[in-house]
């Protein structure tokens, strides 16, 4: 029941569970590598506009599903929307995280390796070539079992955070792992910021170039602040469901907004002053993480390997971090499900997802080596399973959500739940431009991203 179910502590906890829950590789890997290509610092004022007017909406609207009910995806939209086909599209929304969970548990399992790698001090030989860092991480995605094996352990990790419940598990966990995270990638940031040659690579990041900012990187620029914020899946409505009553989702939202944003700031500047003080190109593409930065840790080992070293390992920390922080929320999302809706107890449930998460990573994983050549619609089943749910289920996902809240729920009940009753006398104020953007703005968007996501993938742009 709805009366029994767990809350987050406070304000603060729900704030470090669902920012971590948005905080990701997508932060760390994808937006440094999307600035580098799209033209720095004009892609990022872009990014920032389209974070205000489309991400903050989407997270209110979830937020607003959740917090009312107090109920996973499927049940919550059966419960506002008895006796309609609503209640299905929650269900896609349970099944979107798991499908991610699968193949992002495989990365998850790369950046243990890689954290093994800098701990036995693997980045310290500056004669090491680029190319020769590719070789190695190219031998290792296709080799059969040591994948596998990792992967099954970052699964592993998350079961145990699920399993022990939101206060003591996952609430436990992102109040640890959340301001470590935010730690590191500041230390990151320092050391790089300090590098000869680091000059170029700050002026990218603050020096705007419209000249670059095509129609394509400002598409690029919604597409990164929708998906960085996990919106679209059902991890931040359950989180929600997870809030007290009286808690107020405009600041919840905000709060979350803004740590997401600033973290993927921060990474940018960790990142793209090394970059160039390494002298390789900004717009360096997927490789950057286990490619193209240990090479420039080899590079700055030359003059101070044991500095190097620890930049190394506190980076790959925070890699694993980010990626579990994460990963849970997609876990938790499923369990949340099973336990509302099936009234399975949460280990069961755990154990159960698990299973399928791992079978489903481990052909992901296989994907790069024995089964290399098994195609589905063109992809290996790695990458069906990233475009599927990036480029398709997560955008559809959110266009639900808004236009649920927007033109299924009654504008009233909306109201009070984003404004507590009226209690909230703020959000009050501000309730008819929210809802504007929810009802409006965000539809389009949302509509102009997936088009052209089908339309590039249909080759037709």
């Amino acid at each position: 029941m709805a009366s029994n179910r767990e809350n987050f502590g406070s304000r603060t906890t729900a704030v470090l569970a669902m920012a971590g829950s948005a905080i990701g590789l997508g932060n760390i890997w994808r937006f440094p590598y999307m600035v580098g290509q799209n033209g720095g610092a004009a892609f990022i004022i872009v990014y920032l506009l389209c974070a205000v007017m489309l991400c903050i909406p989407i997270f209110i609207a979830e937020s607003i599903i959740g917090k009312r009910t107090q109920q996973s995806t499927f049940s919550a939209m059966d419960k506002l929307a008895p006796g309609t086909s609503w209640k299905w599209i929650g269900l896609l929304t349970v099944f979107t995280p798991l499908i991610i969970l699968s193949y992002y548990s495989v990365v998850g399992g790369w950046s243990i390796e890689y954290l093994i790698k800098s701990l036995t001090f693997s980045f310290t030989d500056p004669a090491v070539s680029r190319d020769a860092h590719s070789a190695i991480f190219g031998s290792f995605i296709t080799s059969t079992w040591k994948p596998l094996i990792l992967h099954t352990l970052f699964m592993a990790i998350n079961a145990v955070v699920v399993i022990a419940g939101v206060r003591k598990g996952i609430e436990k966990f992102t109040k640890i792992t959340t301001p470590v995270l935010f730690l590191l990638v500041v230390l990151i940031m320092i050391y790089s910021l300090t590098l000869p040659g680091a000059g170029a690579g700050i002026e990218y990041m603050v020096k705007p170039d419209f000249s670059k900012l095509t129609g394509a990187a400002m598409l690029s620029a919604m597409g990164q602040s929708f998906f960085s914020l996990s919106l679209g899946v059902g991890c931040i409505l359950t989180y929600a469901s997870y809030l007290k009553k009286n808690e107020n989702l405009m600041a919840t939202g905000l709060y979350t907004s803004v740590f997401d944003v600033l973290f993927a700031i921060i990474a940018g500047f960790a990142i793209m002053p090394a970059v160039f003080a390494a002298g390789i190109e900004p717009g360096a593409g997927p490789g950057l993480i286990f490619e193209t930065l240990p090479f420039i840790f080899s590079t700055m080992g030359a003059s101070a390997p044991m500095i190097s070293n620890i930049v190394a390992i506190i980076f790959f920390v925070t890699i694993l971090f980010a990626a579990l922080t994460s990963s849970v929320s997609m876990l938790e999302t499923g369990v949340a499900w099973l336990v509302d809706e099936k009234k399975m107890s949460r280990a069961k449930a755990t154990m159960i997802l698990f299973g399928g998460c791992w079978a489903l990573g481990v052909l992901c994983s296989l994907s790069y080596g024995p089964l290399a050549d098994f195609h589905i619609f063109g992809a290996t089943i790695f990458d069906l399973c990233d475009h599927m749910t990036s480029d398709f289920l997560m955008t559809f996902g959110s266009l639900l959500f808004v236009l649920f809240v927007g033109w299924k729920m009654k504008k009233a009940d909306v109201k009070d739940e984003f404004t507590n009753g009226g209690s909230l006398k703020g959000n009050t104020r501000i309730f008819n431009v929210v809802y504007f953007f929810i009802r409006f703005i965000a539809p389009v968007v949302i509509v102009v991203i997936f088009a052209t996501n089908l339309l590039e993938k249909l080759h037709l742009l």
